[in-house]
């Protein structure tokens, strides 16, 4: 799928064949600073969640041009570093990433919800805000960040509501008809 620059996404993908995207700490922080350096500065982040396997982010893109540009050498660096460090060999990646636009203002907040609720539902954790590799915490600390925190609180009227919202219950069926997973 093309982007399109002031067009808001579901980006994500997963590891070939299912598998481990990482492996340990390291990985995550890795991942998260190469996206920072080649993806981040063509793009809003609202939310992300780095699962085991795959991941997602929320995003607007701001220049479609540099965002393919950068999100190529992105994958490009974060692949052929885990390669070289575990001594693998082949695609890491399930193919191109994926995205899905994000057309309706009501969905905001929906994907959101939807990314944070991952680790939870997978089972990893039981609370959002134990699990480390997603933005959830962030909008619960004062400490300073790269995501879009205020047009985020806007969406949701507020952090109190922004939290209440997390402990509703999201219609899931719904959510991934619309996100066509």
């Amino acid at each position: 799928m093309k982007v399109y620059s002031d067009s808001y996404y579901h980006l994500y993908n997963r590891g070939n064949n299912k598998e481990l995207i990482f492996f340990e700490d390291d990985n995550y922080n890795y991942f998260l600073s190469q996206f920072k350096k080649y993806v981040s500065p063509y793009c809003d982040t609202y939310s992300h969640c780095l699962m085991p396997n795959h991941f997602h982010f929320f995003i607007r893109i701001n220049e479609e041009t540099l965002f393919e540009k950068g999100i190529k050498n992105f994958f490009i660096s974060y692949s052929k570093a885990i390669n070289k460090k575990y001594h693998r060999v082949g695609s890491l990646f399930q193919g191109r990433f994926k995205v899905s636009e994000i057309v309706s203002d009501s969905y905001y907040t929906s994907i959101i919800t939807y990314i944070h609720k991952n680790p939870v539902v997978a089972g990893l954790v039981n609370n959002m805000e134990d699990y480390k590799y997603s933005s959830y915490s962030a909008y619960l600390s004062e400490k300073g960040t790269s995501l879009n925190k205020q047009g985020v609180l806007e969406w949701f009227g507020g952090l109190d509501s922004f939290i209440e919202h997390h402990k509703a219950d999201l219609n899931e069926p719904e959510l991934n008809k619309f996100l066509r997973l």
